[in-house]
Order: structure tokens, then C-alpha cells, then sequence
């Protein structure tokens, strides 16, 4: 279970605070698809980046699993970015030098490789329809492909957390509906958790979790 904890987030720019996030609280149930909604500047990425251990509060905590963030130590941060989470970004952060498996293995390259982590890859790549683009490069990709890579590389962590932020916000329309449509089938298929921050709340359903934000606090019976 993820708990925020009345989080504020201040950014100081020369003699002047910015107010981020305002003494947010919410819960996400281990297992949920939760989407962070809300217009520009309301907060959305400032939270995905707590919750990732990206970037520590002002004040207030974020509780993982019965864990402060705050309590870990440098190496204990890593750690869990490392063995916990699956971040999936706007503009997918892949290798430009590397094909879609090495880019789906690239947590794991510094530390070598074995045979069946490889053939994992390529599993997680064909469950995503890129079994005809195993070798490509990034520039040989479609955005939406990209995509489905930065998926991949997400999920062979295993993660018990999948933080997506606009993970449609370079594709269109219809291509960020097929991306979601993989999110929704894996996230049902592993049980892992899965927390979007997006613009686009056509994509919520009933059964999921909602955390709107406006000018970086909870809109009024705002997780749901």
C-alpha cells in the first residue's frame, strides 16, 4: 500500500517559494490502477516523484508497505527505485545506441546479463507486439512503439509499482488508447500496481482510483 501523509513540496526559486503541493493525503490499495489528475502545475508530477523516491518532501511522508521513504537511507533510496519501482516517462528515455531488448535490459546490463533474463525480454517485447522489432533502434521505432519498450523495461523488474507519468503525452489519440489498453492488460495480468499521472481523464474508468489536484491540493472527495 502506498499512503501520503499530508506531503507539501516547496521549491525555492531565488528569494521566492513556490508551493508544489499543499498537505496532500490519499491512499492507494496494493493491486489498484490509480490515475493523478488535474490541469497543468496542479502538483500531478511532484507526487509521481515522491512516490518514486525521484525527490523527498518538504514535509509530510510517503509510506510504502508500512515504510517511511524519509527513514531509508541514500543506498536504501536506490535500492527500492531499483528493485521496486518501474518508472515509464513522457519522452520514454530509451538508448539510442541499443535495440529494443538491450534497451529493455539496460537495469540490468551493468551487472551482466544471463540467457534467460535476455529471453525474458524478448517475451515481454512480443507480449507487447513487438515481436517484429526485437533488433530495431529507437529511431527506427513509431512513439508508440518507443513506448511499449519503456513498458517492457518497466515490467521485467517485476516491480511491486508501475509510476507512469503522461505516458501518452507524445502520441496520439488513438495510439495512447492502445498503449493504455497494454497497461490495463498487464497491470491485470501481473496484479502489479500501477499509479498514471495524465491530463486526459477520458481514460479513467469507474473502478479506479482518482486523485485530482488543483493548485497542489486535493479537490474535495478527490481519491476515490
Amino acid at each position: 500500500m502506498i499512503q501520503a501523509e499530508q506531503l507539501t513540496k516547496i521549491h525555492r526559486r531565488g528569494e521566492t517559494e513556490v508551493a508544489a503541493l499543499r498537505g496532500v493525503d490519499f491512499e492507494i490499495v496494493d493491486k489498484s490502477f490509480a490515475f493523478i489528475v488535474g490541469p497543468s502545475g496542479s502538483g500531478k508530477s511532484t507526487i509521481l516523484h515522491l512516490l518514486g523516491a525521484l525527490d523527498e518532501p518538504s514535509s509530510g511522508r510517503v509510506i510504502v508497505d508500512g515504510t517511511s521513504l524519509s527513514d531509508f537511507s541514500v543506498s536504501e533510496r536506490d535500492a527500492y527505485r531499483r528493485n521496486q519501482v518501474g518508472f515509464i516517462f513522457q519522452n520514454f528515455n530509451l538508448l539510442s545506441n541499443l535495440t529494443a531488448v538491450d534497451n529493455v535490459l539496460v537495469p540490468f546490463l551493468p551487472r551482466g546479463v544471463p540467457e534467460s533474463l535476455r529471453n525474458e525480454a524478448v517475451e515481454l517485447l512480443k507480449s507487447v507486439g513487438l515481436e517484429s522489432r526485437l533488433t530495431h533502434r529507437p529511431n527506427q521505432l513509431s512513439g508508440g512503439e518507443q513506448q511499449r519498450v519503456a513498458i517492457a523495461r518497466a515490467l521485467l523488474k517485476r516491480p511491486g509499482y508501475i509510476l507512469a507519468d503522461e505516458p501518452t503525452g507524445e502520441l496520439d489519440s488513438a495510439t495512447g488508447r492502445e498503449i493504455f489498453g497494454y497497461l490495463r492488460a498487464l497491470h491485470e495480468d501481473r496484479g502489479t500496481t500501477v499509479v498514471v499521472v495524465t491530463h486526459d481523464q477520458s481514460l479513467v474508468t469507474d473502478s479506479d482510483v482518482v486523485i485530482r489536484l488543483k493548485d497542489g491540493s486535493l479537490e474535495p472527495n478527490a481519491a476515490s
